[in-house]
């Protein structure tokens, strides 16, 4: 498992407080795997003070101005709103790109990118196995979603080539990315591969698809939109699942998933 690498990205001190809680759930899924963050110069020391992980310092890619002033917060968010949750304040699309510096990371044969609003609730270890590029779909609102895939967990092969082929093909003339790294990657892969929902079940299953969800079967939990960390309009219906995040955050024992409510 020495070439093998759970990965996230923290760009700011929010996503530091998730990132802890993150490589901690791998701890306690059993891999062997290296765990690492890459961190960007947004985040003081401090913040990554407790993640138990090799600690990465990276830089935001090298893209053009014009580039940046696309997919700044303001602007992409007008052409591209979110209209199905709050993305929070901390939330700087143009950061998202920096994922693609995983392909520069060539002292491992294979890694699994995890964003650091995941957890990961049982061994996942196999996912190691999978062909380049495989992510799960973005699914939670409808069965329709399974179409569009969801870059908060895929599998990657490290490669230079691929990576000078990505920022080659990013900021290209006029380029627009509308939900950043995610449009790109699809773009980039059109034949990925499909995880299992499970490998990447969004928090809005619980409230727009409960028949999907199964404690029995989930493997890693996606906090997309609003953060377990965060005081915010759905907490209470999501409840359960804040609660099993500031399980993890903390130092204590976690719950058994089998003593877990189901949604509902």
């Amino acid at each position: 498992m020495r070439r093998h690498a759970y990965v996230t990205l923290v760009t700011n001190a929010d996503y530091a407080m998730g990132a802890r809680a993150l490589m901690r759930s791998v701890a306690l899924s059993g891999s062997e795997a290296d765990r690492v963050v890459l961190y960007t110069g947004g985040v003081v020391p401090e913040a990554l003070a407790g993640i138990d992980a090799r600690l990465v310092r990276i830089e935001l890619l090298p893209t053009s101005d014009a580039f940046n002033e696309r997919h700044g917060r303001a602007r992409l968010h007008a052409a591209a709103p979110f209209t199905k949750g709050d993305k929070p304040p901390f939330h700087t699309p143009l950061d998202n790109f920096a994922k693609l510096r995983l392909w520069q990371m060539t002292e491992y044969d294979r890694v699994v990118f995890l964003d650091a609003d995941t957890l990961v609730l049982r061994n996942c270890d196999r996912l190691f196995d999978y062909p380049e590029f495989a992510a799960a779909p973005n699914v939670y609102e409808s069965l329709g979603d399974f179409h569009r895939l969801n870059s908060g967990v895929f599998v990657a092969r490290p490669d230079l080539a691929t990576f000078h082929a990505m920022v080659q093909a990013l900021d290209r003339p006029g380029a627009f990315w509308r939900r950043t790294d995610q449009t790109f990657l699809e773009t980039f892969f059109p034949d990925w591969h499909g995880l299992p929902v499970f490998y990447n079940l969004l928090q809005y299953v619980w409230m727009n698809l409960p028949g999907l969800w199964s404690w029995d079967q989930v493997k890693i939990v996606h906090y997309q939109y609003e953060k377990p960390w965060q005081d915010h309009d759905k907490a209470d219906r999501l409840r359960p699942l804040v609660d099993l995040w500031h399980a993890y955050a903390g130092e204590g024992p976690v719950p058994r998933l089998s003593d877990l409510p189901m949604p509902g």
